[in-house]
């Protein structure tokens, strides 16, 4: 039973293991596995059949060059070094996204602090990636070209708390708008069990707003897609930034 909205975001541990050492499993971690085994599947499909004998097969080849053509699009020739990152990211935030829309189960993407550590391992990533390839010229990338030299020191501050921002903008939008989705639907959900079973007439009056909740679970689904989809785009944005200066 859940007596809050939030009660089913919570990280609650499912096995304990007290030894010399504490061992434990919750279910963010259950979570997180499935996802894993999930594209363990997912990339055996691909390897060891041909993609194009079925329908299945054509939407594993579309996603396929669909996130291709975004890494190239945004980074440009050296893209494909960083395809099978991008890619990897974008089938784990979406597997774990469409997995997090079956009733009762638990949302990894929901998870603030989690979700928000991700994107700043991210980001301190393409800084290493920036210092390694340019060294201490990748602190041009601060001050935009151009630029007179009496605004060169308030442009490069602002440009400095737009670039360090990525760092939690990344993983809290996605985190935000996966929270929200799901507290609407359950929100709403409450509401129409509420009314349904106070009497007749509100049983029959909430057909109504079941419809409604119908045409939102369907729009959260295109949402867990859509996030997957800008995760990985603006990542690609700022790996260019890195690669590129610019």
């Amino acid at each position: 039973m859940f007596y809050s909205p939030l009660d089913q975001f919570e990280i609650k541990p499912l096995l304990i293991i007290n030894n010399n050492l504490t061992f434990a499993i919750s279910n963010y971690t259950l979570y997180i596995l499935i996802v894993i085994f999930l594209i363990i599947f997912y990339s055996s499909i691909i390897r060891n059949n041909y993609l194009g004998s079925s329908r299945w097969g054509v939407a594993i080849i579309a996603i396929y060059d669909t996130i291709l053509n975004l890494v190239i699009g945004q980074v440009g020739r050296q893209g494909g070094k960083f395809f099978p990152l991008i890619f990897t990211i974008f089938n784990f935030i979406l597997i774990a996204n469409l997995i997090s829309m079956i009733p009762y189960s638990f949302a990894i993407s929901a998870q603030l602090v989690a979700i928000v550590s991700f994107s700043l391992a991210l980001w301190i990533g393409n800084v290493i990636l920036g210092l390694y390839l340019h060294g201490w010229g990748f602190f041009a990338l601060f001050v935009p070209s151009g630029t007179p030299l009496a605004l060169v020191p308030v442009l490069v501050l602002i440009e400095f708390l737009s670039y360090t921002s990525r760092a939690i903008s990344l993983g809290l939008r996605l985190g935000a708008n996966i929270l929200s989705g799901h507290l609407l639907m359950l929100i709403l959900g409450s509401l129409i069990i509420s009314l349904m079973s106070s009497s007749i007439l509100g049983f029959i009056s909430g057909i109504i707003p079941i419809l409604a909740v119908v045409a939102i679970t369907i729009l959260e689904f295109g949402i867990a897609i859509i996030q997957a989809y800008v995760f990985s785009i603006l990542l690609s944005g700022y790996i260019k930034d890195s690669v590129e200066l610019h």
